[in-house]
């Protein structure tokens, strides 16, 4: 089976769509590449933000939860996003934007060996600007030009995701022997593992720390989902991921892409994605994200659907 080739893409809560909306399109300069709904609970927004076309590993998705709460931080969530910009200059652009635009950051630093700038948005997500020193990116990201940002300074897709566990070894064991990460680095309460050898878009870093579990609210992070080519891997997974006596989903049909769920022994929720068929299935390229795209068995209920929704502009 070939090795996981990194991130897809990464779920989080949001309290207000239309502030999401405002800060990952108008401050971080993402494209919001699709507007649809939970489809589990079509009354609430899924909005997804990324490159040109929202490409695998580019992806940042939001549920709108108007009744959630704040999160209470604490032990076995995901707890850290890193999002990968060109150069140590771009560093520098984001830290003086975010001073003008008010955002929450640190002083230009280091993280999982690189440099960082560390900062939060409206609702308390924390998040990390790392430095990719102009190393090549998988060939299907494309950053989008709708944007005030620089081109040499834009965000270019995801990079280290953080995990926060009660019990570093039972996660590192997963991501090692189940999905054959290779650890890269690790000391007394922290290890670094990759997908693929050198490659940041694939790179987790798993933290150990006691303590009560975090209580999700907005700005949490849901689930991360990790990159799969075809629908045949995703099978050959999910009989892996059942061998191991771990509850696997089963293949669920996202009409962009095809998912299983399953949860490790610290219980961080991990997502397997398909890369296709994509965004651009029920819209072209140039018209992503700006009607209510709903899937093909949401259809028959898109007057009730969109009448519960507020807009987003």
């Amino acid at each position: 089976m070939n090795n996981l080739s990194g991130h897809h893409h990464i779920s989080m809560l949001t309290k207000n769509g239309k502030q999401n909306n405002h800060f990952y399109t108008k401050i971080l300069g993402l494209r919001r590449v699709k507007k649809t709904v939970n489809q589990d609970s079509p009354s609430m927004y899924h909005l997804f933000y990324g490159d040109l076309t929202g490409a695998a590993g580019t992806e940042l998705t939001f549920f709108e939860m108007p009744v959630a709460g704040r999160t209470v931080r604490g032990t076995n969530a995901i707890t850290r996003i890193g999002l990968l910009v060109p150069s140590y200059e771009s560093l520098l652009y984001w830290q003086e934007r975010f001073q003008q635009l008010s955002v929450e950051h640190s002083d230009i630093t280091t993280y999982a060996r690189k440099d960082a700038l560390f900062f939060e948005d409206h609702e308390g997500l924390r998040m990390v600007l790392i430095n990719h020193h102009g190393q090549d990116t998988p060939p299907q990201w494309q950053t989008w030009d709708g944007t005030d940002i620089p081109e040499e300074h834009r965000i270019l897709g995801m990079g280290t995701i953080e995990l926060t566990v009660r019990y570093l070894q039972r996660t590192v064991n997963l991501l090692q022997d189940l999905l054959h990460y290779t650890k890269m680095e690790e000391n007394d309460n922290e290890t670094v593992l990759q997908s693929k050898t050198g490659e940041v878009f694939g790179e987790i870093v798993v933290k150990e720390l006691e303590g009560p579990s975090e209580k999700p609210g907005k700005g949490s992070i849901h689930h991360l989902a990790l990159r799969v080519a075809t629908v045949e891997e995703l099978q050959a997974w999910d009989l892996k991921i059942k061998e191991q006596g771990l509850n696997s989903s089963g293949i669920v049909d996202r009409y962009y892409f095809q998912s299983l769920y399953f949860r490790d022994r610290n219980g961080i929720l991990f997502e397997m994605a398909t890369d296709g068929p994509g965004f651009t299935v029920d819209a072209t390229v140039e018209e992503l994200g700006k009607e209510l795209d709903l899937p093909p068995f949401l259809e028959e209920k898109r007057a009730d659907i969109e009448a519960i929704l507020e807009p987003l502009e």
